[in-house]
């Protein structure tokens, strides 16, 4: 072989390997570009706290994901609870950015802390819905009730167990956690009706979600105030107003009471007649609609069509939104609300430590 047809064969296996090279190289990327879109067909669910309320485990995870795999077959979520704490919901939330989830449904525990995470997961194009208290930070959508028309609710349905005692009634109120927008909302809008509606509010503390927390504060009312200072409890929560109680039968003291989320035990407490009322929020709708928005999130299409209103945070502005509306649920209506929705069934309510009361009640 000359020296030309040398280089002639050279010169083409040189071009053969370095296409065959290149063909590797673009398949390699094909390979990096699809890892790099992330996890297409995942949602994560981010739920904030199991401690006191069982609302999260026992319906809005459960309805979330039946709902997401009724309109989409092959999604699944990616969930977690934050157990009542910040850090422990940055870290999921971080976790489930560097497994590559484009959508998650965000139930901050502290709403105040999520500014920055939120802007990082959108910097990367990982689309946030604030559910249930609205999060800091850029999210593309929102999904709740009316919370202060909700605190308007608890305050009114307090008021009408006061009866014609409102007007001369001392209150004392327990709010939720001053960390939780939702928290002062509530409370807005209970001191919408009652600053109104009753004679004075004697004492004001949060008690921060928590049932030990709420204890102690009315304990530190009672000192405070005496047995006879005051009319009616304001609860926030159902979790709370528990404790609460607790307090004031080992002190001798009988007065309203109300709370929120329409507990199982909260309703056999109001069956008992030892509360007064709670807020029923239908927890299905709620997570019907987060599901909804989210697998359109996912799929790239307008959440406007779920999300019918906006609302402004601290941090944003015109944020959509869907705002779903609550009931009081009283010893009346028990049978019409959580009842009918299917909530519960009588048989749930009626344990063998109700069956009298349940009896009374028209329940059984």
């Amino acid at each position: 072989m000359n020296a030309m047809m040398r280089r002639a064969v050279i010169g083409t296996a040189a071009v053969s390997m370095a296409l065959t090279m290149s063909a590797c190289g673009k398949a390699g990327g094909d390979k990096k570009d699809s890892a790099s879109s992330g996890d297409s067909k995942s949602i994560g669910l981010l739920l904030p706290e199991n401690a006191s309320s069982t609302r999260y485990e026992s319906f809005d995870k459960p309805f979330i994901e039946a709902k997401v795999k009724a309109l989409c077959s092959d999604c699944n979520v990616k969930y977690s609870n934050a157990e009542g704490s910040a850090a422990k919901q940055k870290q999921q939330f971080d976790t489930l950015i560097a497994q590559g989830v484009k959508v998650i449904i965000l139930d901050a525990f502290d709403a105040k802390s999520t500014q920055q995470w939120v802007k990082e997961a959108a910097d990367k194009g990982v689309k946030v819905i604030a559910y249930d208290r609205l999060a800091s930070g850029p999210v593309s959508a929102y999904v709740s009730f009316d919370n202060e028309k909700v605190g308007e609710l608890q305050g009114q349905a307090l008021v009408d167990a006061l009866g014609d005692k409102a007007a001369d009634a001392n209150v004392v109120m327990i709010n939720g956690d001053d960390a939780d927008p939702n928290a002062g909302q509530f409370k807005a809008g209970a001191h919408k009706v009652l600053d109104s509606k009753v004679k004075k509010i004697v004492y004001e503390q949060s008690g921060e979600w928590k049932p030990t927390v709420a204890g102690q504060k009315i304990g530190a009312a009672i000192t405070q105030l005496g047995k006879d200072g005051f009319q009616a409890v304001y609860s926030a929560n159902d979790g709370m107003a528990a404790a609460i109680i607790t307090q004031l039968k080992a002190s001798g003291i009988t007065v309203p009471v109300g709370g929120q989320d329409a507990g199982l035990d909260a309703i056999q407490r109001i069956v008992a007649g030892d509360q007064s009322y709670t807020i029923y929020k239908a927890y299905k709708p709620l997570a019907d609609n987060a599901a909804e928005l989210a697998v359109d999130l996912l799929q790239g299409k307008d959440v406007k069509s779920v999300a019918t209103a906006t609302v402004d945070s601290d941090t944003d502005k015109g944020i959509p939104a869907k705002l779903l509306d609550a009931k009081v649920v009283t010893k009346a209506n028990i049978k019409d609300t959580v009842i009918a929705d299917g909530l519960y069934k009588a048989a749930d309510i009626c344990t063998a430590d109700y069956a009298e009361a349940c009896k009374a009640a028209g329940l059984q």
